[in-house]
């Protein structure tokens, strides 16, 4: 058995787990960023919120379900020009970035939204009465009592993030799931496509546990 996986280029396995990782590692901070804000801000915009306006509602979640209803490498190819204006390049891991980015912020906006509606609505009338302004009321109460939601809206997003890290091959960007379409697929390597999948199933695994720790900690701290 393990003289069927002599032949496995294990110097392409490393470089494509280290492709896949930087692509994470650099588009992650950015989808979190720009989707906190566009899902506050739909949260806060939708009906019976505190800055309830139902145009500029309809207008962002629009733009976040066209957004998300373009399949990923179709995305990838329209951006290209964009991409080379972002990224200064459009192949590449580099050029992997802004498509992962653009693609997967308005997925985790809407989860953003989701989890913030979880939050209890007696907490946030409470620091209302108190005199709490818009601005603590979102950022000391909602964001806090949403966080177990908001650790699980981040895991959910990265574990589509590996997934969508496998298409990015099309620009060139390896990573694992390149490796094995171009091995498994391309030159029927059966040995170097199984590497691939335990990989990613490892990854995801190990994504998935931690983000499920996270979550279980701060459940504890809320009770």
């Amino acid at each position: 058995m393990i003289s069927y996986f002599d032949n496995v280029r294990w110097d392409e396995v490393y470089k494509a787990t280290k492709q896949t990782l930087i692509m994470l590692e650099f588009s992650l901070p950015y989808i979190v960023a720009i989707g906190f804000v566009i899902g506050i801000l739909l949260f806060l915009t939708s009906s019976k919120q505190m800055l309830e306006n139902k145009v500029i509602y309809a207008i962002i979640s629009f733009v976040v379900n066209v957004m998300r209803s373009v399949p990923f490498v179709i995305l990838i190819i329209v951006l290209l020009p964009l991409t080379k204006i972002i990224a200064g390049t459009s192949i590449g891991v580099k050029g992997a970035i802004p498509p992962l980015v653009i693609a997967a912020a308005p997925f985790f906006a809407r989860l953003v939204e989701s989890a913030l509606r979880e939050v209890d609505h007696g907490v946030v009338e409470a620091a209302q009465a108190m005199g709490a302004t818009k601005w603590q009321i979102v950022w000391r109460v909602m964001l806090r009592e949403s966080r177990a939601g908001l650790i699980t809206a981040i895991t959910i997003t990265m574990v589509t993030l590996v997934s969508y890290t496998a298409m990015a091959g099309i620009v060139g960007g390896g990573g694992i799931g390149d490796l094995a379409i171009r091995y498994g697929h391309h030159r029927y390597r059966i040995d170097m496509l199984i590497v691939s999948v335990v990989l990613i199933v490892v990854l995801v695994q190990l994504m998935q546990m931690f983000g499920d720790r996270l979550v279980r900690y701060f459940s504890k701290k809320q009770l």
